[in-house]
C-alpha cells in the first residue's frame, strides 16, 4: 500500500479503487467521467452504474476474492464491470481483446475466473463462437455479452444479468457495503497476464493500495489534473489502459473517452469532438499522425502526451511540441509486474533526457542497474534494471516458482531488461525483456508464438525475432525449418497463424531454412539470425542505391 510519501499525504491517495471512485462522485458530481459515442456520464452516474453491476455481480454468486474476466474492446462498459468488480470485492483478470479461443480460455483457466464479460462481436470476431470451440474452463459458470440487448446460447444478456439484483436491493447494498468496509489496499484489485519470455502466461497480482498510490503520484509527475479530456487508445485490458487510464482519471477527476481501434482519421476527429487535452500512446502513433495531413483539423486542445514502450526520437518529442502544440511530452517505464510503472521522467526535463531515458524512479520506489551477482552497477555501466518497492506485484498468480525466479530474497523484481542509468538516475534501455519485441505497442513473446508455430503440421523448428517495421516500430520474423518431406509455404503458415493467434503475434514475414545457429549448449543464437537480416537489408538498400 502506497505511504504518505510517495504520492502526497495520506489523504491524496484512496486506499482502493472503489475508494477512488466514491471520492470521484462526492468531488465532481456532476462533471463527464467518461464519454463513449451517445454515453456521457457523470462521475455521479458512474458511481451509481457501477453499484447496479455490483449488486448484479454479487446476485451471480460472486464472492469476495473471486476472478471476473472481461475480454472486449474498450467500451464505457468495460469500465462499469471493472469499476464493479472492484465494488463486489472481486478480482478483476481482463484478456487481451485481439486473442483467440484457445488463448482466451487458457487465462480463463488460469485464473479460475468464474464470470467472463464479452461483446457481441469485435473486428468481425465472435467472441462466444470461439470460446465454445474450446474446452470449458473449469470455474467457468457464466458468459455476459455487454451492451447486448439479448442474450445467445450460451450466453446472457446484459439487461438479464442487470435484472436479476431487482427486488433485493436492499439485501445486495447491504452485503456490498460490507465488503467494502472490509476491503483494503493490501487486497488483490488484479490479475493482469503477461506471457512472459517462457512463453507460458504468468498472472501478475496486483493491490488496490499499489494501485492508487503508484497513480496518483504518476498524475502529478506528468501533469494529468481536474478537466483534462483523456483520449484513451491503449486497451484496458493492458496496465496502461486500466490504470493510467481509467483509474489516473477517476483520481484527478479527468475526464476518459475510450477508443477501442486506433486509426489516424477517427483519433483526429474525436481530439477536435471532445477538445482532447491528453493523447497517451505508444511512438508508433503519433509518428502516424505526425505523417498525415492535419491541415483539415482543429488541434489546439491537445496539452499532454506520455509514452514509452519504445526508443523515442528526439526529434520526435520536438515535432509533438512545435507541430502539435502539446506542452508536455513525457516518457516512462514499467511493467505489468511493476503496476505499470517505475520510472518517469519530469516535466522539466530536457527532450534530450525524455527522448533518450525513461525518466527516474517514482517517489517511493527505488531503481537499480545490476550485474549477474545482483551487485549494483556505476552509472553509464549496463547490466539488468531491478525495482523494489510498493509497487512491485504480490507475485504471480499460483505460481511461485516464477514468483521466486522475478523477485529475489530482499524484494528486488528482476526485470530482465538491460539498460544504464546516469547519475541523475535516469535510466536508458538498451536491450528489451529476452527477445521480447514490441509491435505498435503490444508486447510479442516468441517463445509464445514458437510454441504455437509448432503446433503447424509442416514445422519441425522455429526461431522468432523482431525485424524493424516503419509503421509498427517491429513486427515478428520466423526462421522454420520443415518437417522431413514437406514443403513449407511462407504465406500459407502467415495465413494458418492469423486464424489461431491475435494480430501482433502473427509473424510477418516468414523464412525457410535447412538450419539455425545454435551455441555450443545447443541454443539457439537469435542475435546471428538479427544480424543476417539487417545484413540483407542492407545489402538490399545498396542494390537499390546502385
Amino acid at each position: 500500500m502506497a505511504s504518505p510519501e510517495t504520492a502526497g499525504s495520506p489523504e491524496q491517495v484512496p486506499a482502493t479503487i472503489p475508494a477512488a471512485l466514491t471520492r470521484a462522485a462526492a468531488r465532481w458530481p456532476h462533471d463527464e467521467a467518461i464519454v463513449d459515442g451517445d454515453q456521457r456520464l457523470t462521475f455521479a452516474d458512474l458511481d451509481a452504474r457501477t453499484a447496479e453491476v455490483a449488486r448484479a455481480l454479487v446476485a451471480s454468486g460472486v464472492r469476495a476474492g473471486d476472478r471476473v474476466s472481461v475480454w472486449a474492446p474498450n467500451t464505457c462498459e468495460w469500465a462499469l464491470v471493472a469499476l464493479g468488480v472492484y465494488r463486489a470485492g472481486a478480482v478483476l483478470a481482463p484478456i487481451n481483446s485481439r486473442f483467440k479461443g484457445a488463448e482466451a480460455a487458457r487465462i480463463l483457466s488460469t485464473a479460475g475466473s468464474r464470470l467472463l464479460f464479452v461483446v457481441d462481436g469485435f473486428l468481425d470476431t465472435d467472441y462466444l463462437a470461439m470460446l465454445a470451440e474450446q474446452p470449458a474452463p473449469p470455474a467457468l459458470a457464466e458468459i455476459v455479452l455487454m451492451g447486448s440487448a439479448a442474450g445467445r446460447a450460451g450466453a446472457t444478456g446484459w439487461p438479464d444479468f442487470l435484472a436479476r439484483a431487482e427486488g433485493q436491493r436492499g439485501a445486495l447494498d447491504a452485503e456490498v457495503a460490507e465488503r467494502l468496509a472490509a476491503l483494503s489496499g493490501d487486497d488483490l484489485s488484479d490479475i493482469v497476464f503477461t506471457s512472459g519470455t517462457t512463453g507460458a502466461p504468468k498472472g501478475a497480482m496486483l493491490t488496490h493500495g499499489a494501485s492508487t498510490g503508484v497513480y496518483t503520484s504518476w498524475s502529478q509527475l506528468v501533469g494529468l489534473r481536474h478537466g483534462d479530456r483523456y483520449l484513451l487508445v491503449y486497451p484496458f485490458f493492458h496496465a496502461a489502459g486500466l490504470k493510467s487510464g481509467l483509474l489516473a482519471c477517476l483520481l484527478v477527476g479527468a475526464t476518459l473517452v475510450p477508443h477501442p481501434v486506433f486509426d489516424v482519421p477517427s483519433v483526429l476527429r474525436r481530439v477536435e469532438q471532445e477538445r482532447i487535452t491528453m493523447l497517451p500512446g505508444p511512438p508508433a502513433i503519433y509518428q502516424s499522425i505526425l505523417n498525415t495531413d492535419l491541415a483539415g483539423y482543429d488541434l489546439s486542445s491537445l496539452r499532454l502526451a506520455v509514452t514509452g514502450a519504445a526508443a523515442v526520437p528526439v526529434e520526435l518529442v520536438r515535432r509533438l511540441r512545435s507541430e502539435l502544440g502539446l506542452q508536455t511530452v513525457l516518457t516512462a517505464y514499467g511493467l505489468t509486474e511493476t503496476t505499470g510503472t517505475a520510472t518517469a521522467c519530469r516535466q522539466n526535463d530536457d527532450p534530450e533526457t525524455i527522448a533518450l531515458t525513461s525518466g527516474r524512479a517514482i517517489p517511493g520506489v527505488e531503481v537499480r542497474v545490476v550485474d549477474d551477482t545482483g551487485a549494483p552497477l556505476p552509472p553509464g555501466e549496463p547490466g539488468e534494471i531491478v525495482i523494489r518497492g510498493y509497487n512491485v506485484m504480490r507475485g504471480y498468480f499460483d505460481n511461485p516458482e516464477a514468483t521466486a525466479e522475478a523477485i529475489d530474497a530482499d524484494g528486488w523484481l528482476h526485470s530482465g531488461d538491460i539498460g544504464v542509468q546516469d547519475e541523475a538516475g535516469n535510466i536508458r534501455i538498451t536491450d528489451r525483456k529476452k527477445d521480447m519485441f514490441i509491435v505498435g505497442g503490444f508486447n510479442a513473446y516468441p517463445a509464445e508464438i514458437e510454441a504455437m508455430l509448432l503446433e503447424h503440421g509442416g514445422i519441425a523448428q522455429v526461431a522468432v525475432i523482431g525485424v524493424p517495421d516503419e509503421r509498427l516500430g517491429e513486427v515478428g520474423m520466423a526462421f522454420v525449418i520443415p518437417r522431413a518431406g514437406v514443403t513449407v509455404d511462407p504465406a500459407e503458415v502467415i495465413a494458418w497463424s492469423r486464424e489461431r493467434m491475435a494480430n501482433y503475434k502473427v509473424p510477418r514475414r516468414v523464412e525457410v531454412v535447412d538450419a539455425l545457429p545454435l551455441n555450443a549448449t545447443g541454443k539457439i543464437v537469435k542475435y546471428e539470425l538479427r544480424d543476417r537480416v539487417r545484413a540483407a537489408e542492407q545489402r538490399a538498400g545498396a542494390d537499390q542505391v546502385g
